[in-house]
């Protein structure tokens, strides 16, 4: 049986499978193709890309006492298709966390890093980047607030050049749980703060989608061990423009609760203020 199109023939129903198949394989036919389709435009929308041959996106996964959550946010990393090494750092877990991840390095061959201290998530960052390879490095935390799915939209102004640096704001047009109010005041104040000492005019510095050229984080030395590594690296970026140029995005959140989880409290607002003015003062 062949298929026509306005009388003319085209492909047999096994071919156009066969077709469908190679462009499954590879990330690079298939966005080549939606982009015929579509239009490139289109396909920025939708987060549609075509990855340059030999890219590599390296995901750095703090982890601490996420027991719950780390297999599912594992998976929906992997799912991600974008070439990419996924670097996760356990920061002393204590509800059996540790243990799956062993199970998980062990089954999958992922790179786990163990500290034997519980130290924060600026010094599990630090301990991650050491070990990326990738072209791209971008954080990725170890609950399901943040959808890996995003990635695309994320890496996208560094693949067009456009950018250095992204930043993926959860206050400019994606969906968002609804949760605690005081929350979102804090996370404005503090964006606001940063805003005021930096010269940048972020929505949401205290994002968790950082996203990087390896030649930008390879450059800055961070010294932050708790929450203060996000006032510290946006001041640090900050700090060399034009040469880094910073982008951001919009991106969906599912914050979660206390109840679920959820760690960062009022201690880490204060520390936060007081990085902000620290590294506008010095390095």
């Amino acid at each position: 049986m062949q298929l026509y199109v306005n009388g003319n023939q085209t492909v047999t129903p096994e071919e156009t499978d066969h077709l469908l198949d190679k462009i499954q394989q590879s990330p690079q036919a298939r966005a080549q193709l939606l982009e015929k389709l579509l239009g490139q435009q289109a396909c920025r929308q939708l987060g549609i890309l075509n990855i340059p041959k030999d890219f590599k996106l390296s995901v750095v996964i703090p982890v601490y006492n996420e027991k719950n959550y780390i297999r599912e946010i594992i998976r929906r990393v992997q799912e991600v298709p974008i070439p990419k090494e996924i670097i996760l750092v356990d920061d002393c877990s204590k509800d059996g966390t540790r243990e799956i991840l062993k199970e998980i390095e062990e089954e999958q061959g992922l790179k786990v890093v163990f500290h034997e201290v519980n130290q924060g998530k600026g010094a599990a960052l630090r301990t991650g980047f050491g070990h990326t390879t990738g072209d791209v490095i971008i954080v990725q935390d170890a609950d399901l607030e943040y959808d890996p799915a995003e990635y695309p939209r994320l890496i996208q102004p560094i693949l067009d050049n456009r950018a250095d640096v992204v930043f993926g704001s959860r206050f400019i047009g994606d969906c968002h749980r609804v949760l605690y109010y005081w929350h979102s005041v804090a996370n404005s104040w503090l964006t606001t703060l940063s805003n005021m000492f930096t010269n940048l005019n972020l929505t949401d510095m205290e994002t968790c989608y950082k996203v990087f050229r390896k030649e930008v984080i390879k450059d800055i030395k961070l010294k932050s061990n708790r929450f203060g590594f996000e006032p510290e690296i946006t001041a640090k970026i900050a700090k060399r423009r034009p040469s880094w140029r910073v982008y951001e995005v919009p991106v969906s959140y599912s914050g979660r609760t206390y109840e679920e989880g959820k760690k960062i409290g009022l201690k880490d607002a204060i520390q936060a203020f007081f990085c902000i003015i620290r590294y506008w003062i010095a390095d």
